[in-house]
């Protein structure tokens, strides 16, 4: 009876959403290390155009990226108090600067679909797929892709 319960819940993922833009984007909440409000940067000379600068979290310095222009749907305003989802990278930790945070959401990965080449305007390659909720479609985020160093 216990093998019978333990495979769903297997594929069961909490997904971390966020909007980048208006598209609302998830990851597995386990990749995430932390969430926080946009503290005090430093500016990267030479950097490519999405890294918007680093910052000192508790000894750990953070390399910023602007999700919005990663993933080319334009600067994330940094005005409207936007947030910064922290994830560890390799053992290096980058900050992907957001919109706005949105809910945990389990998710069924059984059921994603895969994403489609263009997705409101969002180059499909970032993603690994989409999920379906009953109100909304949550793309889901390839952080490796976006992490790496490619244009």
């Amino acid at each position: 009876m216990s093998e019978q319960t333990k495979g769903p819940i297997n594929n069961i993922v909490e997904l971390a959403t966020f909007y980048v833009g208006d598209a609302l984007c998830g990851m597995d909440i386990l990749k995430v290390q932390e969430i926080n409000k946009l503290l005090q940067m430093t500016k990267v000379p030479q950097a490519p155009e999405y890294v918007i600068g680093i910052l000192n979290l508790r000894g750990q310095i953070v390399t910023i990226i602007d999700l919005g222009k990663k993933l080319g749907l334009g600067e994330t305003d940094l005005t409207q108090d936007p947030r910064n989802i922290i994830v560890n990278d390799s053992g290096s930790h980058v900050g992907l600067l957001v919109k706005k945070i949105g809910d945990v959401v389990p998710a069924n990965m059984e059921k994603s679909e895969p994403a489609p080449a263009n997705m409101q305007g969002i180059q499909g390659e970032f993603f690994t797929g989409v999920y379906k909720t009953e109100s909304e479609l949550i793309g889901i985020l390839d952080v490796e892709k976006v992490l790496s160093i490619e244009e």
